[in-house]
């Protein structure tokens, strides 16, 4: 039965222990339209892992007849103010891209704790406690999905009808969190692919620096051993000399801080 978060606006219950969802009949998808929106994530994932999870939520409107549709993360090092961020959204709610959610009251929460898709509706009074102007969600599946460390969720939402999906939708989600899991993983690799390439090319530029140094300070230094030597016949040449090379011996010093500190994991 349906699980109410202590007055807070939230119910959420476990899709398949919801006797009243379970028996929901209310439409067969269309396997061409499946299939189509297939492809599109799979070239998403192949060519552009940048957009997938955009990809992906503008999938799930489609496919589940859904108002809205969104992915969560739990931010690395969050607060309990800003636990969740959504990082993906389409419907009516493309509004709230890059919104943070707090980690209590929170169905995506409920969602990681349980491991399983969630049937969830929200109403007034959350969004009231968040201080926020948004569309009640009537009816919605929550999905939780892991990848490289980091944890989130897939969601659908309905903004008016209280039956808008069934189990049916329920399976296609399922689907959809593993290609969620799928396309942050891609991300994250494509991200240190970057850092690797980046910090190679600092470290190719270090090195030629490194050796540029070397060209003032054996000037700098034979110009100290004249110096102690006392062998230098002009000394304000010398001085001249010596400040040259300390301002380029600078210059390539503040080239090299400049580099990025990219760490290649």
């Amino acid at each position: 039965m349906f699980a109410n978060v202590e007055d807070t606006g939230l119910e959420v219950v476990t899709a398949r222990e919801d006797v009243a969802f379970t028996a929901r009949r209310l439409h067969v998808h269309d396997i061409a339209t499946q299939m189509e929106g297939l492809q599109r994530l799979s070239q998403a994932l192949l060519n552009h892992p940048d957009t997938v999870l955009q990809e992906l939520v503008n999938v799930a409107v489609t496919l589940c007849g859904a108002d809205s549709a969104g992915i969560s993360i739990q931010i690395e090092d969050g607060t309990d103010r800003e636990f969740y961020r959504w990082v993906a959204t389409a419907g009516e709610y493309s509004g709230f891209l890059g919104a943070t959610l707090p980690r209590y009251p929170s169905a995506c929460g409920m969602c990681l704790e349980r491991g399983k898709a969630q049937h969830f509706t929200v109403d007034k009074r959350f969004f009231d406690i968040l201080n926020v102007e948004a569309p009640l969600v009537t009816d919605g599946i929550l999905l939780p999905w892991d990848a490289e460390g980091t944890r989130g969720t897939i969601f659908v939402m309905a903004h008016g009808r209280k039956e808008a999906f069934d189990e049916s939708d329920v399976r296609l989600m399922e689907m959809l969190a593993n290609f969620a899991a799928m396309g942050f993983k891609q991300q994250a690799q494509q991200k240190r692919l970057v850092a690797q390439e980046r910090a190679a090319a600092a470290a190719m530029m270090a090195n030629e620096l490194a050796h540029q140094i070397n060209n003032p300070l054996q000037s700098m230094t034979n110009m100290a051993y004249m110096v102690e030597s006392g062998t230098s016949e002009d000394p304000k040449s010398l001085g001249a000399g010596l400040s040259q090379e300390i301002r380029q011996l600078s210059r390539l010093v503040e080239k090299i801080l400049l580099l990025p500190l990219v760490e290649a994991r």
